[in-house]
C-alpha cells in the first residue's frame, strides 16, 4: 500500500491527502460523518454513498453476507485531520470512489483508482482479475479516468431517485383485506424475514431460504426505527409487502431501502400503499427529501407513481485483465 509521508506544508504549499488503512469502529463513526457533511456539500445528491448505504453496507451487508476483514475493503485519505475521501468495496470486485469536493482532485482520483486496482479487484468466472467501479453519468472528470485505464461502461445503472417532501403525497389507501403498519416485535421477524427472500429471490427453491436471524443485525443500524419498518399484513399476520424508512435527523433525508412484495401479492397497490405510508410518517419526522434507488422497470414505475420523477444515474465501469 502506497502511503504518503510529505510534511504538512513544504515551501507553503498544502500537503496532498494521506492515505492510510480503516482502523476500528471509531473509523466506522468518522465516515459516517465524512458521508453527511459530503451529502450536504454536493445539494443532498448521492455522488458519493448516502449515510443509510454506508449503514446497510456494515450492519446487512457485511454482517450478513461478506463478512470482509474491513482493513482489507475500506481505505480512507485524510488531510491536517479531516478525511478528504474514502475507498470502499461493496461487493467482492467492486469499488466505490467517495471523494470530499474540497479535496477531490485529479492525482487522489488517480490514487484511488490504483488502490482499488491493487486491493479490490478480484477473479471473474473467466479466471481474470477484474474491478467494477461506479462514476455518476455527469462526471466527466472519473468517465475520463476510467477510460483511459482500460475501463467500459456497463448495463443496469442505478436511478438515483429523489422527491421533496413538500410534493403531494398520492392517495394509496391499503387494499381491502390488508392494513399497513409497523413491523411488530422480534416474534415476527421470521414473517419479516420470509417475505423478504420472497419478493428478491423469486425463483429460487424455498429449501435454499436460510432463516431469518440476519434481520437482527438489520436492525442494529444507527437510523433504524421499528415505526418506519413498515409492513402490509393480512389478518392472519401474514406479512404480504414492506419498505423500511431510515430518517436522518441532520441531513433532513428518508432514505427507502429496501422496497418488496411477495409475488403472491404483486399487482395490488400494496408497494405503493407503504411507500405512501412511509412518506407521511418521514414528513411528520422534519423530512424534506426521500430517496430511493431503482434498477427494474416495475421499480421505475413504482417509484415515478410517488413523485420519485428525479434522479441521477451511478454507471458500472468494468476493466479486466
Amino acid at each position: 500500500m502506497t502511503v504518503h509521508n510529505s510534511p504538512d506544508r513544504v515551501k507553503g504549499i498544502p500537503m496532498s491527502p494521506s492515505l492510510r488503512p480503516y482502523l476500528d469502529e471509531t473509523d466506522y463513526w468518522r465516515v459516517r460523518q465524512f458521508l453527511r457533511e459530503v451529502f450536504l456539500l454536493n445539494g443532498r445528491r448521492e455522488f458519493a454513498w448516502s449515510l443509510l448505504r454506508w449503514d446497510y453496507w456494515r450492519w446487512h451487508v457485511q454482517e450478513n453476507i461478506f463478512n470482509f476483514n474491513l482493513a482489507e475493503a475500506v481505505f480512507v485519505w485524510e488531510q491536517a485531520g479531516d478525511i478528504a475521501a474514502v475507498l470502499n468495496a461493496d461487493s467482492p470486485g467492486e469499488a466505490f470512489l467517495q471523494a470530499h469536493p474540497r479535496f477531490r482532485t485529479p492525482a487522489l482520483e488517480a490514487e484511488m483508482l490504483e488502490i482499488a486496482e491493487q486491493r479490490l479487484a478480484g477473479p471473474n468466472r473467466e479466471g481474470q482479475r477484474a474491478l467494477r467501479v461506479w462514476a455518476d453519468s455527469n462526471d466527466l472528470a472519473r468517465q475520463a479516468l476510467l477510460r483511459d485505464r482500460g475501463y467500459a461502461r456497463g448495463d443496469w445503472p442505478e436511478y438515483q431517485r429523489r422527491r421533496p417532501l413538500a410534493q403531494p403525497i398520492p392517495d394509496a389507501p391499503a387494499p381491502a383485506g390488508y392494513v399497513i403498519r409497523p413491523l411488530g416485535d422480534a416474534a415476527e421477524l421470521p414473517a419479516r424475514s420470509w417475505v423478504s427472500w420472497k419478493a428478491f429471490h423469486p425463483d429460487e427453491p424455498d429449501d435454499k431460504y436460510e432463516g431469518w436471524e440476519w434481520y437482527r443485525n438489520v436492525q442494529r443500524g444507527p437510523l433504524y426505527r421499528r415505526d418506519l419498518d413498515l409492513v402490509a399484513a393480512l389478518p392472519d399476520g401474514a406479512i404480504a409487502a414492506f419498505c423500511t424508512v431510515w430518517f436522518d435527523d441532520v441531513t433532513r433525508t428518508a432514505v427507502f431501502e429496501p422496497v418488496g412484495t411477495h409475488p403472491d401479492h404483486q399487482q395490488r397497490g400494496l408497494g405503493k400503499a407503504v411507500m405512501a405510508e412511509g412518506l407521511r410518517r418521514a414528513g411528520r419526522l422534519g423530512a424534506t427529501l426521500a430517496t430511493v434507488g431503482s434498477y427494474s422497470a416495475p421499480a421505475h414505475a413504482l417509484y415515478s407513481a410517488l413523485g420519485f420523477t428525479d434522479y441521477d444515474l451511478s454507471e458500472p465501469w468494468t476493466r479486466t485483465w
